[in-house]
């Protein structure tokens, strides 16, 4: 059985339940209302009485019969035992809703997360490779002397979709000694890279690792170098 089918399971029988509760709780407080005004009238008798005793001289003022009859204090104990027994049935009525409302945010955490996985292997299952093959995004045809036109250039995403969908071909190709370098290690263009927004910047693209990223900025990015001249100009 499914955590659904049991959540589900649980479930039907809750509103009978609660409707049980609902009824004792709608009982016990009838019961308490009539012991309430019943107890209400013992007391005011009880107190007219001590009203006259005192007029009348046969209760002395501040003795021990100027206290209410046990009869009077145990239909005020009967009160307070009902009372108590309507804030636990109004307990057991809340912790039964709150338990299965704890469920019910289990099974939608649940959700969450494989809706994530699912979302995350669809992102991963469609990320393609630039021109050059070797996965890296953003950066523009015309090597380390030209300037990227943008981060994904709309003629660099054309051939990247068209390397994706070409016939795989397992060739062991030399590695060109004239390929431009780039980033702060001296490196050719490889993995996931990122472009310095400074115009001026001298070396343009960095790969992800080399400046401690794992997914592409938002906003403008600056390296390192350029980002203190940024600071610096802004003082």
């Amino acid at each position: 059985m499914s955590f659904l089918e049991d959540f589900q399971a649980s479930l039907e029988p809750l509103p009978n339940i609660l409707q049980r509760k609902y009824a004792l709780l709608r009982d016990l407080d009838k019961s308490l209302q009539d012991i309430q005004r019943q107890n209400e009238l013992h007391c005011i008798q009880e107190i007219e009485g001590f009203k006259e005793g005192v007029k009348s001289g046969n209760i002395a003022p501040g003795t021990s019969l100027n206290k209410f009859s046990d009869e009077a204090q145990d239909e005020q104990k009967h009160a307070i035992r009902i009372a108590d027994e309507k804030v636990t049935l109004a307990v057991q009525a809340y912790d039964l809703v709150d338990a299965h409302i704890q469920q019910l945010d289990q099974y939608l955490k649940k959700l969450e997360e494989q809706r994530r996985e699912k979302d995350n292997a669809a992102a991963a299952g469609s990320t393609g490779l630039n021109p050059d093959g070797n996965g890296k995004t953003g950066k523009s045809e015309g090597g380390r002397g030209g300037r990227k036109k943008s981060r994904v250039g709309g003629a660099a995403a054309t051939a990247a979709a068209a390397a994706a969908n070409a016939p795989s071909m397992d060739l062991d190709l030399p590695v060109d000694p004239n390929e431009p370098t780039y980033c702060f290690c001296n490196q050719v263009s490889y993995g996931e890279m990122v472009a310095c927004d400074n115009p001026d910047c001298k070396i343009e693209w960095f790969h992800y690792g080399c400046v401690g990223l794992k997914e592409q900025p938002k906003g403008k990015w600056y390296c390192s170098d350029c980002g203190g001249m940024q600071k610096r100009k802004g003082k």
